[in-house]
């Protein structure tokens, strides 16, 4: 009887094999494809070792005010930084001293109106006089200070809005000065928007009347 040679099937590989190869190939090849260049990781800013602490609104605020914009000292570089020492809030005494003893320069009217300008943008922060009127009124005044120094613009916005700011203080928490701030929106309709030497008288009356109001916004309101 003859033999019969049984030959055992050989059993296929698990298909689950030949996907983990495949991801790994896949992985291999993504890896040599998307890794940094040597010359990357070179020129990558180094991360700071530690994390800067949280700045509050109120600091950022500060500091917004505080840091003049960078400047070459030439063109209009130059006058937005000349407008960032400007912006300092001054004394009602400074303001008074500046009114009376500067009316000469020729930059009279622009100096005076960026001082009010940072003056009053303080005083728009105490709590006894922040409202959503006075706020917005703030704001009015900024995008007028921001456009004073686009070649031959006017400063008449500037000072309106300087008048629309008091007003909504005095109209807050001061009732005693609604004359004498009813008296400088009358000046500030009057004024040319120039700084030429025949606006500097008119300049000057409106600078003194409103450093004496800015000096009784400076004591406790009644």
């Amino acid at each position: 009887m003859a033999d019969i040679n049984i030959q055992r099937k050989k059993s296929s590989p698990s298909p689950w094999i030949l996907v983990l190869l495949a991801l790994l190939a896949l992985g291999i090849i993504g890896y040599f494809l998307f890794r940094p260049s040597p010359d990357d990781q070179a020129t990558q800013p180094a991360l700071p070792a530690t994390s800067a602490a949280p700045v509050s609104d109120a600091e950022a605020d500060a500091m917004a005010r505080a840091t003049p914009p960078p400047a070459d000292g030439t063109g209009s570089n130059a006058a937005v930084a000349d407008m960032a020492a400007e912006e300092a809030p001054a004394t009602p005494e400074e303001l008074a001293s500046f009114a009376a003893n500067e009316a000469d320069s020729p930059d009279y009217g622009r100096r005076g109106l960026h001082m009010l300008s940072a003056t009053l943008g303080e005083l728009a922060d105490r709590a006894d006089l922040r409202d959503a009127t006075v706020s917005e009124r703030r704001n009015d005044l900024t995008s007028a200070i921001s456009r004073t120094s686009e070649p031959n613009a006017s400063l008449r916005p500037g000072f309106v809005a300087v008048v629309g700011l008091l007003q909504a203080m005095q109209q807050k928490a001061y009732p005693n000065l609604e004359k004498p701030v009813a008296e400088l929106s009358e000046q500030a309709r009057q004024l040319t928007g120039r700084s030429t030497a025949a606006d500097q008288p008119a300049l000057q009356a409106f600078f003194t009347r409103a450093a004496e109001i800015v000096r009784t916004l400076n004591e406790p309101a009644s």
